[in-house]
């Protein structure tokens, strides 16, 4: 009687036990998931209707080509001629298309339009981390800066035109 008692005993200790642990795993549970930062929904103002080629021909491509053109040097036989931006209003402008770069990263990687899961979003982030430097650069009115933000804008569109282009 003694060992029908204990294992009666042990039995009910296990149980006990294991109930305790259930109610721990859920509290641990809750306390992760209150203290996580909680994610903003935000309605879309309209389902995705940009294809990839629309983002880049409509907006990346031609924000590039400003970045790039903005500031230039040309020597000819007349003399050299220093191209950059002189006003407010067009360092204001190189800005603007800088931070359209930034944003059309962000479209590129959105569910409908993102290429793979792990390249496009690498290669869509580097994209969006050289038109940061560019904005930064545009907001300090740095020709020198945009010069050398140029060339890494340019290097990341061309290794990811190496890797997806189709011909």
């Amino acid at each position: 009687m003694r060992a029908i008692h204990w294992l009666f005993v042990v039995s009910a200790a296990l149980f006990v036990s294991g109930i305790g642990f259930v109610i721990a795993a859920e509290r641990t549970a809750r306390s992760a998931a209150s203290t996580a930062a909680p994610q903003a929904t935000v309605a879309r103002a309209a389902a995705p209707v940009a294809t990839v080629k629309q983002v880049m021909d409509g907006m990346v491509a031609p924000a590039a080509m400003f970045i790039w053109d903005s500031v230039a040097t040309t020597v000819s036989a007349s003399g050299t001629d220093e191209k950059m931006p002189r006003t407010d209003a067009e360092w204001a402008d190189v800005a603007t298309n800088a931070a359209l770069i930034v944003e059309s990263a962000n479209l590129l990687v959105d569910s409908e339009r993102a290429l793979d899961a792990k390249d496009w979003p690498a290669m869509a982030k580097a994209m969006a981390e050289a038109a940061g430097k560019a904005l930064d650069a545009a907001r300090k009115k740095s020709p020198d800066a945009i010069l050398e933000v140029g060339d890494e804008l340019n290097q990341t569109c061309d290794r990811c035109h190496e890797r997806y282009s189709r011909n």
